[in-house]
């Protein structure tokens, strides 16, 4: 019986019945008591004429307004409203009917109909929104008894939006969530009732939890940026409170909280810093009306610079990648987010300078944002060949054809793992950014010289940008520690001592296009990463965010070092300085410069090594161009042995 009640209404009719049967009988009721209840004459008057003319209007009146409409369970402030409005615009006909009307034809004068209207209007408007109130407090009351298991939360916060948050989880729950207070860090608000529920401070956390028995913690998303509030999520998880979010209220479609809105924090959100500012009207005036190249758009990063792009109202924006599936999916994706914009599709590999050369020839692009690479250090490091082939090879077609058909800017996403590398990943990366830089510098020689003879060509500024890894990016190690937790199974991490620099992939991308603009051509522009995570305290916390007890519910196992895998990353090696820039968290790495005509030689000579599958001595050039890559944990170290006894 109760799930029926839940899950069934009431027909509209039926509520439109009833409030007719209140409205008819508070009609009566008001003209017995103006009447002073001398039912005879009443019965030889006019009585019966009154009430039907005023239950018509009534009727026609409520059903014009739709105010039976209405879930009653979910009955508000407005539906309130409505109720008055439609008793007040019933009274107010009745009034002109019975003024024009019933006065003059039948000379009625037996009660004050005027009276009779507003006594009336307080009693059944009264009745029926105590209706409404009782019948959606029986449809909660029943829902809170329905559920088996309850839990007690807390809700961070005690301003209006922590008020909605109650009254969405109240409502939207099922009866599954108790709420025991709020916890707010403002001493003015704590110890203050807020709907009959306690403010309690966020230092007494431990005892309120004690004390009240709380299973959880509901915070605001837009509330975990906040440094103080971080802490206080994390003394939370700490204690094994499991906490969940929830987005900002103005994201809740039709003013209700759905079910599947309220979620698990995420090891990602703790991870989170402040907001950053990017000066969002120079990369409108950078991106504005050009036409815009993405390559590897289908992955984390290419992705995210597509969406942030098609924001600024490029001319055009060709997305460009292998992955067929993935690439399809992100079409779907822009086009119904981007039903205006002009968006190319095209698939291919950066390797074939042939098929580039046609994209460049029918595109035209005026900026190049290139994020194709393969970037998974175990992988590459087994595949050296189609690190080359890809990272430098790849690289060095686009740069080539961004020369050949006067792109005003190319933008390379490199990686932290470039700086001093230990692995045949990065070493990929490092010989591409340094391809880029010396034919940034042969190009402002070119022009130089001919600017002297009186004319001036175009120049392709050539900028890198270098982070460290991004959270949940494909293939990363959160989504995999994810994955390992939900299976049951333990969490394998490489080293107890393993670091890393994390970054939202959003931000990132942010600091990305920021760098474009500041850009003159030939720098590697770094970001402020934050401090570096531990990668077994990561584990750790995601651990108790899925509240398990590590040692009990899961183990972590240490795996040893991949090949190629060093315990730490840097952003910058020990020959490099910065510069700062006018955004506190780009920097401009000082690296030195190399002659473009033997890096053009050394390219040549490695993908030449590479097309015959020699990968040893392919990486022993490699080795050369870059002398501080030295292998860690790698078949290739023997190379490294061999140069330092030599």
């Amino acid at each position: 019986m109760k799930i029926f009640l839940l899950n069934k209404s009431l027909p509209k009719s039926l509520v439109l019945l009833a409030d007719q049967v209140i409205t008819t009988w508070a009609f009566i009721f008001t003209y017995f008591i103006i009447a002073h209840f001398e039912f005879p004459q009443m019965l030889r008057g006019h009585f019966f004429i009154h009430v039907g003319i005023y239950a018509i209007i009534s009727l026609s009146t409520f059903y014009a307004m739709r105010i039976h409409t209405g879930l009653i369970r979910y009955s508000s402030t407005q539906d309130v409203i409505r109720i008055f409005s439609g008793v007040f615009a019933t009274s107010i006909l009745y009034a002109s009917v019975a003024y024009f009307l019933l006065n003059p034809v039948y000379r009625i004068n037996s009660v004050n109909v005027y009276v009779v209207l507003l006594i009336n209007f307080f009693i059944s408007s009264s009745i029926l929104v105590l209706l409404r109130i009782g019948a959606k407090n029986l449809f909660h009351y029943i829902k809170r008894n329905t559920t088996d298991k309850k839990e007690r939360v807390l809700i961070y916060g005690a301003n209006g939006y922590s008020i909605l948050v109650k009254h969405a989880l109240e409502t939207s729950g099922m009866g599954k969530y108790v709420i025991a207070g709020f916890v707010e860090e403002n001493p003015s608000k704590v110890d203050k009732d807020i709907q009959q529920k306690r403010v309690y401070h966020i230092n007494e956390i431990e005892k309120v939890t004690q004390r009240c028995k709380v299973d959880k913690l509901v915070v605001m998303s837009e509330d975990l940026r906040s440094e103080a509030k971080k802490q206080t999520i994390e003394r939370c998880v700490e204690l094994g409170i499991k906490v969940l979010t929830v987005p900002p209220a103005d994201q809740w479609m039709s003013g209700q909280l759905k079910a599947n809105q309220i979620q698990d924090l995420k090891i990602e959100d703790l991870l989170q810093r402040p907001p950053i500012v990017i000066e969002n009207d120079r990369i409108s005036a950078d991106v504005s009306g050009k036409r815009v190249l993405i390559t590897g758009a289908a992955g984390s990063i290419g992705s995210e610079i597509v969406r942030q792009v098609l924001a600024y109202n490029p001319a055009s924006v060709i997305i460009f990648d292998q992955a067929e599936s993935p690439l399809h999916e992100l079409q779907l994706e822009v086009e119904e987010q981007f039903p205006d914009a002009n968006i190319i599709v095209s698939i291919g590999n950066i390797q074939n300078f042939n098929r580039m050369y046609m994209l460049f020839k029918e595109t035209t692009p005026n900026i190049v944002y290139h994020a194709a690479a393969y970037k998974h250090v175990p992988m590459m490091e087994n595949n050296p060949s189609e690190a080359i082939l890809t990272n430098v090879l790849g690289t060095k077609n686009l740069a080539d054809l961004s020369m050949t058909f006067d792109v005003e800017k190319f933008v390379m996403i490199s990686t932290d793992k470039a700086v001093n590398p230990t692995n045949i990943m990065g070493a990929s990366k490092r010989i591409a950014e340094i391809y880029i830089q010396s034919l940034n510098n042969v190009g402002l020689e070119k022009l130089q010289r001919i600017s002297a003879g009186g004319q001036r060509l175009p120049q392709t500024k050539f900028i890198t940008t270098r982070f460290g890894n991004v959270l949940g990016s494909n293939g990363s190690v959160i989504p995999r520690f994810r994955a390992q937790i939900e299976r049951g199974v333990p969490i394998t991490v490489t080293h107890p001592d393993i670091t890393r620099y994390f970054m939202t992939i959003p931000e990132a991308v942010q600091l990305v296009l920021e760098a474009g603009t500041m850009g003159n051509g030939g720098e590697i522009f770094i970001f402020d990463m934050g401090e570096p995570v531990k990668i077994v305290d990561l584990a750790k916390k995601m651990i108790k965010l899925a509240g398990l007890t590590l040692g009990v519910d899961i183990d972590i196992v240490f795996t040893g070092l991949r090949p190629g895998e060093k315990l730490y990353e840097e952003l910058l090696n020990e020959e490099e300085t910065t510069i700062p820039t006018h955004h506190k968290k780009i920097k401009i790495s000082k690296v030195r410069k190399y002659s473009y005509n033997q890096v053009v030689q050394d390219i040549n000579e490695l993908i030449g090594m590479n097309k015959n599958s020699d990968d040893y001595h392919a990486v022993k050039k490699m080795k050369d161009i870059v002398p501080e890559f030295l292998s860690k944990n790698s078949k290739y170290e023997e190379i490294d042995e061999m140069k330092r006894s030599a």
